[in-house]
């Protein structure tokens, strides 16, 4: 089965794939980082939060929605929006 992977190779062989691509700065970028633009990207393009949760791993989307709040509130505004219209087309509702 092996061990777990050590943080600072993790970060090392990150950056050495990095080193390959055009326009970007290796030392910017952790494995974090690029976990999180990971969860942006899947927030802008309107995955819900449930979807997002499963596929970082996380067992409840109180985890995703705590660590990941200002990447995911693209979803949260979309929701938002979504009930306002309800609200103004049913008044009585």
């Amino acid at each position: 089965m092996g061990t777990g992977l050590d943080a600072a190779n993790v970060r090392r062989a990150l950056r050495q794939a990095l080193a390959r691509v055009d326009g970007i700065t290796p030392a910017e970028w952790t494995p974090r980082e690029l976990r999180h633009s990971f969860v942006s990207l899947l927030s802008d393009r309107g995955l819900s939060t449930e979807e997002i949760s499963k596929l970082v791993g996380h067992s409840s989307t109180s985890v995703t929605e705590e660590v990941y709040r200002k990447q995911i509130r693209p979803v949260v505004q979309t929701g938002a929006v979504a009930m306002d219209a309800i609200f103004k087309a049913n008044p009585e509702a």
